[in-house]
């Protein structure tokens, strides 16, 4: 008996001395396992909580116009800004013991571990703030256990590294509430057009339900449901001690006011925030920056008052239907890209015009084609006889050229009137004199594709292009042949408020065309708006000329079967438009030039200017259809510039006794044999 008693008693000490070493492993490897994560802890360190926050574009005169998302809407507010009802609210509902644990509610996860068991599966969380912030910044939302064994890891990691408040800083930014909105200031201005730190108990308490299910809570959505889960954030709120019984009462009673279209901070000019988001792009890049990273200021080149001079002429003057648009103005002086309009409507088609699409300039190549005449020999009042003619080239390849109205003079005509006109036998006649070669490399000066093809068609601008490069070429001959360089960029401050780019103008710019050459091609396009010009066809600028207040203009215009262009100048400022469809129908009839008309009339309204004359240059007044020195009795005349040694000698001859410049030139064309000798002084 004692023996059997005595084995009893053994057994049961051996089971102890068992029970003991298991519950001794199980503690040692529960702290080995915690020592590791420690020691992992450490060694990782602090896990970076940084998000790519919204880049602020701002005018050249320091104000907002809009702002730029890598991939999220959010904007970073300090905890500080954020209204303490917001705070009280989001704790309560999500994490009320958040300063209280270690990054872990032991007590949820058991609950939320029994449930899931019960469950079968992974039904209920029981994530605290530090945990949600974890998951927002590196995780999915998927629900696996992989997936939460990181999440524990990065949660604790945060635990050790950062503060409670910073945590509560960086969940409070990173947190989703629907519509693309992530943050409570993104939240608050989208849903209340508000700021975070203005929140009220009953909008904080509104806003908060939200994060638990975005597609049924939110407001917009859903407002019953939104309402309904509202009740039980101030019923917490109450059973929390952070409101009373009276404010949950008060709250729940308060009339709230969405205006989330009130949020929706439409960017001023989205076709030229694009091009100065990928321009800014680039800068930071090369500075070995990253831009998605957020945070960025960049003040741009955008004059308002020019961009809402584009805005209204394209509204005023386009009609009803598909027909798109596209506008650039840039300065002459400085390259600055003051407005941009790509499309009709940004909503709908994002795709820029103005720098995206490529097609047939027409005409508007003429004055560069011109230009490279200048450099052989040319001058604005050389002459050519331009009757219908058929073209060789390629061996035995015919092209027969048309004008516009498939008319052509009957008469020889200069330089200036052609472009006037936009007569297209002038045009191909210079290119097969002066060559392919110079005019290639015209093109390669001003950075415009002429075309391969040793074909005639080139002069009339076959190759495509967009209009921000045309546009571009037509500002070098604006600020006198300098080889000027578009930008949208004045400088860029990162989130810290250091200044990392700043534009600086270079301290040489090259000619592309000298100043001559440039002036003299700058006054024959100001022929266009002169009616005295007009024969066979009216000038390209008639339609309009009566409605210019200023003299200072010279444009082009040109057209081709599915396109309808102005580029042009003051001294001041460039302006380009197109017009045309997506894709490419015939156009019939157009707008162009009075949208065109309509910005240059706003922009240089009031202001006194001139094209400065360059030394070496005369003025002098012709009769327009010969081209010699004009007297009172001559036919239509115009003044023009030309270089010193391309003044006309000849004057046109048409006997009018009370003409003093007739009988100057009369006595002048007599042979001396019939004056006599001239008298000796």
């Amino acid at each position: 008996m004692k023996r059997k008693k005595y084995l009893r008693q053994l057994k049961h000490k051996r089971h102890g001395k068992r029970l003991l070493l298991l519950v001794a492993i199980f503690i040692a490897a529960i702290g080995l396992t915690w020592g590791g994560v420690r020691i992992y802890a450490q060694v990782a360190g602090a896990p970076p909580i940084t998000v790519p926050s919204a880049s602020a574009f701002v005018d050249k005169d320091g104000e907002k116009i809009g702002d730029h998302f890598a991939n999220e809407r959010r904007y970073w507010v300090e905890i500080e800004n954020v209204s303490p009802f917001m705070i009280d609210a989001l704790l309560s509902v999500e994490d009320h013991t958040f300063y209280e644990h270690n990054g872990f509610n032991v007590k949820r996860i058991a609950g939320a571990i029994i449930a899931n068991i019960k469950s079968g599966g992974k039904a209920q969380g029981a994530s605290t703030i530090t945990q949600q912030f974890a998951r927002n910044l590196y995780l999915s939302h998927e629900k696996t256990w992989t997936r939460k064994l990181h999440e524990a890891l990065y949660a604790y990691r945060l635990e050790i590294f950062y503060s409670k408040d910073d945590i509560l800083e960086g969940y409070l930014n990173t947190v989703y509430f629907g519509h693309g909105m992530y943050g409570v200031e993104a939240a608050s201005r989208y849903y209340f057009g508000k700021a975070a730190k203005d929140l009220t108990l009953a909008e904080a308490s509104l806003l908060a339900g939200v994060p638990k299910g975005p597609s049924i809570y939110s407001p917009i959505v859903d407002i019953d449901k939104s309402k309904e889960r509202q009740a039980i954030i101030l019923a917490l709120m109450v059973e929390n001690e952070k409101i009373t019984e009276a404010d949950k009462t008060a709250a729940q009673t308060q009339e709230i006011a969405l205006k989330n279209d009130a949020f929706q901070d439409k960017n001023n000019a989205p076709y030229f925030l694009d091009v100065a988001w990928q321009e800014a792009s680039e800068i930071l890049r090369k500075k070995q920056m990253d831009i998605s990273e957020g945070g960025w200021v960049v003040k741009t080149t955008l004059n308002q008052k020019h961009q809402e001079a584009a805005d209204f002429a394209v509204a005023n003057r386009m009609p009803e239907g598909e027909l798109q648009v596209s506008f650039v103005s840039i300065e002459p002086k400085t390259g600055a890209v003051t407005a941009m309009v790509g499309g009709r409507n940004y909503s709908d088609s994002p795709f820029n015009r103005a720098t995206q699409a490529q097609r047939q300039p027409g005409s508007t190549l003429k004055p560069f084609l011109y230009a490279a005449a200048l450099e052989k020999r040319y001058n604005p009042l050389t002459f050519l006889d331009v009757q219908q003619t058929t073209f060789t080239f390629d061996g035995d390849e015919k092209y027969t050229p048309k004008n516009a109205n498939d008319k052509f003079a009957e008469h020889e005509i200069s330089m200036t009137q052609a472009l006037a006109l936009s007569d297209n036998i002038y045009a191909v006649k210079v290119l097969e004199d002066i060559g392919y070669k110079a005019f290639r490399d015209i093109g390669k000066r001003f950075d415009l594709p002429i075309g391969k093809a040793n074909s005639p068609r080139i002069a009339l601008g076959s190759e495509e292009m967009s209009l921000y490069r045309l546009t571009t070429a037509y500002n070098r001959l604006a600020s006198s042949g300098k080889a000027v360089t578009p930008t949208t960029i004045l400088s860029i401050t990162n989130n810290k408020g250091e200044v990392v780019y700043e534009y600086e103008p270079p301290e040489e710019v090259e000619q592309a065309l000298s100043k001559a050459d440039s002036f003299l091609v700058t006054t024959m396009m100001q022929a266009m708006f002169n009616p005295n010009y007009n024969d066979y066809a009216y000038v390209t600028g008639n339609d309009i000329a009566p409605y210019l207040t200023q003299d200072s203009y010279a444009a082009k215009t040109g057209t081709t079967n599915s396109d309808q262009w102005i580029v042009g100048y003051s001294p001041s400022i460039t302006a380009g438009v197109w017009n045309g469809y997506d894709q490419g129908k015939n156009l019939d009839g157009g707008v162009t030039k009075y949208i065109w008309l309509d910005f240059m009339e706003r922009v240089n309204a009031g202001k006194k200017q001139s094209f400065k004359k360059p030394k070496g240059i005369s003025e002098v007044k012709v009769e327009i259809k010969s081209g010699k020195l004009a007297s009172r009795s001559c036919d239509k005349q115009a003044t023009v510039f030309v270089k010193n040694h391309d003044v006309p000698t000849e004057r046109c001859i048409k006997f009018d006794i009370f003409d003093v410049n007739t009988w100057d030139s009369f006595f002048d064309s007599l042979p001396s044999s019939i004056l006599g000798a001239p008298p000796k002084r």
